[in-house]
């Protein structure tokens, strides 16, 4: 029997190339050697103001990237997070046994509170038990993680382990899957962070639906080693 996987993608602003390199480009080799499970996770999005119009239209678009991208329904299973009600019943499960002091200690939630936490959702705080509910949901045996995502699989893990003592065995404790070949794309307009799609400058990412043109200009732009050593 085929290993399971899961990972997913949020239908917030435009995959670049790092997430093709980093992420969708493993999908398509992963769903040949295990049961793969590609989800489209709008739930995660609203931990933020979206206008829903946008972020629906933002979901298609995203599933239509899985497939150009290469993933084929045939081999693996694409689905929008909210169609499966799951998902959110479990995370309220998992939300009364995880603790306060785990979800205050997840790096993210700093992040994208902006400093400013007591403003920030309850949604945002608890985001890290809603991605343990997605991975635990279809006792996910590997999960592919980056370097900033560590964090938030080993409360998977140990909300796992800690509902299966208190339980009884109920969950795979998911194990990280590390490709052989990670890719870390940089900021074309600031080489020490990594691209993000969430960037205020446009121009610090290259987005898998740019024009061949924009490419090329965004490149010619992109800062650069002003040494003259290579090092």
């Amino acid at each position: 029997m085929k290993k399971r996987i899961f990972s997913g993608a949020q239908p917030t602003g435009e995959l670049h190339i790092g997430n093709y390199l980093g992420a969708l480009k493993n999908w398509v080799k992963l769903q040949d050697e295990y049961e793969s499970f590609y989800c489209i996770v709008n739930l995660h999005a609203i931990t933020l103001p979206q206008d829903p119009k946008i972020l629906r239209k933002k979901t298609r678009d995203l599933a239509r990237i899985y497939l150009a991208a290469g993933v084929d329904p045939d081999k693996a299973t694409i689905f929008i997070q909210s169609d499966v009600s799951e998902h959110a019943e479990l995370a309220w499960t998992l939300n009364c046994i995880a603790r306060m002091g785990e979800l205050e200690r997840m790096t993210q939630f700093k992040d994208k509170g902006k400093g400013n936490t007591e403003r920030a959702s309850v949604g945002l705080f608890t985001y890290p038990v809603l991605m343990a509910s997605d991975i635990l949901l279809y006792q996910t045996d590997l999960v592919p993680v980056g370097k900033d995502q560590k964090q938030h699989l080993e409360l998977s893990r140990d909300l796992a382990e800690r509902f299966n003592r208190d339980f009884g065995e109920t969950f795979v404790v998911p194990e990280p899957y590390i490709p052989p070949v990670g890719a870390s794309i940089l900021s074309l307009k600031d080489p020490s962070k990594k691209m993000s799609k969430s960037d205020e400058n446009a121009n610090a990412a290259i987005f898998l639906l740019d024009e061949a043109d924009t490419i090329t200009r965004k490149i010619k732009k992109a800062v650069t080693d002003s040494g003259t050593e290579i090092t």
